[in-house]
């Protein structure tokens, strides 16, 4: 049991520095701040492998750490909320649909990812709104991006879903 936690926490942390990396290697300048990147696609496949616990924080911390790392600092603590609410949105949609697409789990997958990714289209909206005090016009600028992020993401998670679970590449670690 000790050994199978621990396995987790490593797979966890390995999540989390995958989420950072692709969060940071390819960023494309959104038009009032932040940036379109890959992370969203180890996000999603966080929640949906690693669980509620695990795939929320590690989503959460390895998107935040991204964030600081970038220089992006003022967007770490939405980010920390917005992608551990994407991550757990997904999980939790996921392993519901999952009983009903038995057969067919990358449409559970890409019905949680579009939901779950909602999360992070409208949560960015508010934080640069609300929090950044943007207001409500400019930060409409931004959806666009944050909408092509999205669809990257899933997308890209569904197919390394399907990957990792028609070789069973994690089975080892859960087992």
């Amino acid at each position: 049991m000790k050994e199978t936690k621990i396995k987790k926490i490593v797979l966890a942390a390995l999540f989390a520095a995958m989420t950072c990396v692709a969060t940071m290697v390819i960023q494309i300048p959104s038009p009032i701040s932040g940036y379109v990147n890959m992370g969203d696609c180890f996000v999603l496949l966080s929640g949906w492998l690693l669980g509620p616990l695990y795939g929320v924080f590690s989503a959460a911390l390895g998107s935040m750490f991204a964030d600081i790392f970038s220089g992006y600092s003022i967007y770490a603590p939405g980010t920390f909320v917005i992608k551990g609410l994407v991550a757990l949105t997904a999980v939790l949609i996921y392993t519901f649909l999952c009983r009903i697409f038995s057969k067919r789990k990358i449409i559970a997958a890409v019905i949680s990812g579009v939901i779950a990714e909602c999360i992070v289209v409208v949560g960015y909206y508010f934080y640069d709104a609300v929090v950044l005090e943007y207001g409500f016009k400019t930060p409409i600028a931004n959806i666009p991006g944050n909408l092509a992020q999205a669809v990257i993401g899933i997308i890209s998670s569904s197919i390394l879903l399907i990957i990792i679970e028609k070789y069973k590449i994690l089975q080892k670690y859960y087992k």
